[in-house]
């Protein structure tokens, strides 16, 4: 069963909630969610589920979301993106360097030496920068939707982009709207349901609504560049998982973290858009939890 919210200090005055599943005496499976998501969005069940097969498993409020620190600083989205097209170096409240930072911070206070690291969209940039600046703290990489940050891959559609830049929700029921809107957009088609879709946004509206979180992580991709370079020498068991009809995070984005990453192995997943959906976790479980078990922590 998951224990009650808990708090980190984890440095640098940041401080991330976050919970746990399974016995603590198990390998540590760490669980990083995506832009502006909470931690919530790896639902309890999903996480139930990956601790049954021997693992403890941690999910946190990355800082900006959820129960996190947020950062009272004010960014603009659209001029940064102008900096970045020029090849500007943009001035960013944070970098995805300080998410992982943050992150390592969190195995810190758990006391954990080293954890199979699993990041989903914006969280497997973060698990990737993890493993990059911080290997001997990472027995395995899994990137789920994600990429390697290069420009020529893993680039949305002009409609999923419409509903990731549109202004944040200033009401519940607008949220739940938006939540819909990403899933026609980006989600797994015909895998999701429209009601518990809104009822999981109503839920996470409840916990925290304070959306102006999201431009600042949003910033720290578009400033944090190209991992490729990095990549190609990290010498962590690596897997790439990848949904076929992902609109917000293309799958070459993923075809090319398994191409650099040396020895990475890849798993498309047919069906699969930028979401998690109840009818595929069995898939995705077996994959995450057979990479983690081959792979034992080091320490």
């Amino acid at each position: 069963m998951s224990t009650t919210d808990s708090f980190a200090e984890v440095g640098n005055g940041i401080t991330l909630c976050y919970d746990t599943f399974g016995d603590p005496s198990d390998p540590t499976l760490l669980l990083i969610m995506g832009l502006g998501a909470q931690m919530t969005s790896w639902e309890a069940d999903f996480c139930e589920q990956i601790a049954a097969h021997g693992f403890h498993v941690v999910r946190f409020d990355n800082r900006d979301a959820g129960l996190s620190t947020f950062m009272p600083v004010p960014v603009d989205v659209f001029h940064i993106i102008q900096q970045v097209g020029a090849g500007e170096v943009p001035d960013v409240p944070y970098l995805l360097t300080d998410m992982a930072r943050d992150t390592v911070g969190l195995l810190d206070h758990l006391g954990v030496a080293q954890a199979h690291v699993v990041g989903a969209s914006l969280g497997g940039m973060i698990a990737q920068t993890v493993a990059i600046e911080h290997p001997e703290r990472v027995a395995s990489l899994t990137s789920i939707m994600s990429t390697t940050g290069d420009p020529d891959v893993g680039q949305p559609t002009s409609e999923a982009l419409g509903v990731l830049l549109t202004p944040p929700p200033q009401t519940r029921e607008q949220m739940q709207d938006r939540r819909v809107a990403g899933a026609h957009a980006f989600g797994s088609t015909g895998l999701w349901d429209e009601v518990t879709m809104r009822a999981r946004a109503g839920e996470q509206w409840d916990r925290k609504h304070d959306a102006t979180g999201v431009a600042r992580q949003l910033v720290a991709i578009l400033a944090s560049g190209s991992r490729t370079e990095q990549l190609r020498s990290l010498d962590v068991p690596t897997l790439v998982v990848h949904g076929t009809i992902d609109n917000l995070v293309g799958p070459s984005g993923g075809e090319r973290t398994a191409e650099v990453v040396p020895d990475a192995k890849l798993l498309l997943v047919e069906g699969m858009g930028h979401d998690l959906p109840l009818s595929l976790w069995p898939k995705v479980v077996e994959a995450v939890t057979t990479h983690a078990a081959q792979h034992p922590p080091r320490t």
